[in-house]
């Protein structure tokens, strides 16, 4: 008999994606999927059922009885995006904050180590999401079902592999959900430490002063609850809009000042200290990695086959962003050396007004985008959880703002307690990047293909994933120990 498996209705994306809501999208089409898709089929909306391997058959995946099925064709998009918009969302996705970051990256790894690292590593995060994309589509076929998001992907991978993880099957989705949960709290308290650090950059230059980094924090803790108050996308989507603009100019002048002067390698690490290299890596993986955000866009393209391929929409995108990194990387680091800081903007000159306008604009861009950053993790905890545990009550209002303005306190609270924005960057890249960009995907990958390859073909899949698998564990375990041990440090001092 086999076993229904209930879904929780799991969020699988980060907050950029919410930022690149369609032009042509209605009011209507934003709210209809809390997940942010409108494709009624998309599992995970509320609870659909989905069917897993019987735990009884033996060395057999049960696979759709119509071997021509594509999920492709049975896709009801309400506002298809084309091939040009799904590589725009997919550079919106990874360009944020952790691209001011990657100059600091690079003084924990030396220039040269630098660069060939984060193309490496850029390397296998592309080829981890097009394991993932195969994963999910093979998996469609077989369960005749037009798409899934992450945690389902992962819980109907694990029920049709091997004996030894069907048992995880029922639980892998929760996991991958707690890790898309951290990584969105993580992201908002960057977001607070990198609004409240711009601020007193600009109050102290104006001021000439020296004002404590968490006095701003509590300057803007009122008006971040009240942002994260606002139920609705369809509000929050004018303020990314303008987001994305003031961003697109700052870039632009913090390459001015970057190119204003010489470059040069003198006093430059080519090679950093191996020691400092987990939380390079930390901050490659949280500036780089939108594995949350690829299976909802790949969902609702017009040409979803197009998205993959040697040159593809997902290729395209990569070598974009890699390039874009590694040269805001190696240039701001060749620039400022050793000196800096956490985000790029912090090194820019203190008194000019340029500078001061640059480190407002960003500060004010993050800020209004803070509710789509937070709106993840609010809609994992409250609908995944807290609500389904309240049931029916005249007073689930009230519990739902309560529940919005704990989780933007806790992120308050984490930022005060460690206003340090490069530690930050590095930690959740490592604990939750490593293993939903790395991990998981080849875990996915092992158990689809468990039964239907043979041979070398087996080896090759066992050895290549366990390898990614290995280093996932690695990165996790040890940028995760790295960076908690740099925080104790720099506050014990």
């Amino acid at each position: 008999m086999q076993k229904k498996l209930q879904l929780s209705r799991a969020t699988s994306y980060p907050s950029e994606c919410f930022a690149s809501l369609k032009k042509n999208q209605t009011p209507e089409s934003v709210i209809m999927s809390k997940n942010g898709h409108s494709n009624a089929a998309f599992v995970g909306d509320r609870a659909d059922k989905l069917e897993l391997a019987e735990k009884g058959q033996k060395n057999k995946a049960i696979v759709a009885k119509d071997p021509d099925y594509n999920p492709y064709h049975h896709r009801n998009v309400e506002h298809p995006t084309t091939n040009s918009e799904t590589l725009f969302h997919l550079l919106k996705g990874s360009l944020g904050t952790g691209i001011l970051a990657m100059p600091n990256a690079f003084r924990n790894s030396g220039y040269i180590t630098g660069s060939i690292g984060t193309i490496v590593i850029g390397f296998i995060c592309t080829y981890c999401i097009h394991q993932l994309v195969k994963a999910e589509f093979e998996l469609c076929r077989r369960k005749k079902m037009p798409s899934m998001n992450y945690p389902a992907v992962a819980e109907t991978a694990l029920g049709e592999g091997p004996k030894c993880f069907r048992v995880l099957a029922p639980y892998i989705g929760t996991v991958v959900n707690t890790f898309l949960l951290i990584y969105q709290l993580g992201t908002c308290c960057v977001y607070v430490v990198f609004v409240a650090s711009n601020i007193k950059a600009i109050v102290d230059a104006v001021g000439d002063t020296n004002i404590d980094v968490r006095l701003c924090m509590i300057i803007i803790l009122l008006p971040l609850i009240l942002i994260n108050w606002v139920r609705n996308l369809k509000y929050l989507a004018p303020f990314s809009t303008l987001a994305n603009a003031i961003t697109m100019v700052s870039f632009g002048i913090i390459c001015y000042y970057i190119f204003r002067e010489p470059l040069s390698t003198e006093g430059k690490d080519a090679f950093g200290k191996p020691e400092n290299f987990p939380l390079f890596f930390g901050t490659v993986l949280f500036a780089l990695e939108a594995i949350g955000v690829i299976l909802p866009l790949e969902n609702e393209m017009k040409t979803p086959q197009k998205f993959g391929g040697s040159c593809g929409v997902l290729n395209v995108s990569m070598v974009l962003i890699v390039f874009l990194y590694v040269g805001m990387g190696l240039f701001g680091y060749l620039n400022y050396g050793a000196s800096v800081l956490g985000s790029i903007t912090l090194n820019m000159p203190e008194h000019e007004i340029l500078s001061m306008c640059v480190k407002g604009m960003l500060a004010f861009a993050i800020y209004i985008t803070h509710g789509l950053a937070c709106y993840v993790a609010i809609d994992i905890t409250w609908n995944d959880y807290v609500a389904k545990r309240l049931g029916a009550q005249r007073n689930v209002l009230f519990w739902e703002y309560a529940v919005r303005t704990i989780l933007v306190l806790i992120t308050f609270l984490l930022a005060v307690a460690i206003p340090n924005l490069e530690l930050f960057i590095s930690l959740f890249g490592a604990l939750c990047l490593s293993a939903l960009g790395l991990a998981f995907p080849a875990l996915i990958q092992i158990c689809t293909h468990w039964y239907q390859t043979k041979g070398l073909s087996k080896a090759w899949l066992i050895l290549s994933n366990f390898v990614l698998i290995i280093v996932g564990i690695l990165g996790l375990v040890i940028g995760t120990y790295t960076s908690l041990k740099e925080i104790v440090l720099t506050f014990s001092e």
